[in-house]
């Protein structure tokens, strides 16, 4: 698939040279990198190589999305896995929403992956499975999901429609990670936003019930939305992660 649009400024993946331990940043559905940036640079000043990629169709135009499947997001992240590979020998994996669904998919089928730290990761989204249920067909495009936002005046960079063709490939791709679940051994630590208008909160519960990971923690976020990234609590994110990270790498 190649896309027609250019990158839109600030929707630019980011890859950051540190020491051997690499962490894979995602973004979400409909998103960009913009999103995750300011944990992947907190992550590299901590001395982490970085890499984020820009998913397949995203940070363009909806109409790029729209042509794209979720076997081309997984791709992406795959050719973002393997850039690590070649520069660290422990990696962790920490995503978004989608890019939090991602992780978890990147974790049942690369159990040498060192831990992961969803966030807000989505495996039940009944407002979008219902939508493809419902009575007729759908438009081309439905109305934007992305800057779910509690903090004034910041803005998430995203699609401002959702491609209907789109909403199949999220709902295919949380099937087949909600399956595999029980795959997924390596430490966890599940972030949650007490109020999300995307995901629903119980999601996270339901993850952490579901892996075989033996070492697990539910970290709850009261003070954010759904991009909680760019929210008021991006900072306990951020450190929390890090410990998570510093932890298992000195193992």
């Amino acid at each position: 698939m190649t896309e027609t649009y250019p990158v839109v400024k600030g929707a630019e993946p980011f890859f950051f040279e540190g020491n051997d331990i690499g962490i894979l940043v995602l973004h979400g559905f409909t998103g960009s990198p913009q999103s995750m940036r300011p944990l992947g640079e907190a992550y590299h000043e901590a001395g982490y190589t970085v890499c984020g990629p820009r998913l397949k169709g995203h940070g363009t135009h909806y109409e790029d999305m729209e042509k794209t499947t979720c076997q081309d997001w997984i791709d992406s992240v795959e050719a973002g896995y393997e850039w690590l590979k070649n520069r660290c020998g422990t990696i962790f994996v920490t995503g978004l929403s989608m890019g939090g669904t991602l992780t978890l998919y990147m974790a049942e089928h690369h159990p040498e992956i060192c831990g992961i730290a969803p966030i807000n990761a989505a495996i039940n989204m009944p407002a979008l499975a219902g939508a493809l249920a419902g009575v007729g067909d759908l438009p081309r495009f439905l109305d934007a999901i992305g800057s779910d936002i509690k903090k004034p005046g910041v803005k998430e960079l995203a699609y401002e429609k959702t491609p209907a063709a789109s909403i199949r490939q999220i709902v295919q791709l949380m099937e087949r990670v909600k399956t595999d679940l029980h795959k997924i051994t390596c430490p966890a630590i599940l972030f949650c936003s007490d109020e999300d208008h995307v995901v629903p909160p119980d999601n996270a519960p339901f993850i952490y019930d579901h892996i075989a990971s033996a070492d697990k923690k539910l970290v709850r976020l009261p003070d954010s939305y759904h991009v909680a990234t760019l929210d008021n609590d991006r900072q306990k994110i951020i450190d929390t992660s890090l410990a998570f990270f510093k932890k298992h790498a000195d193992r």
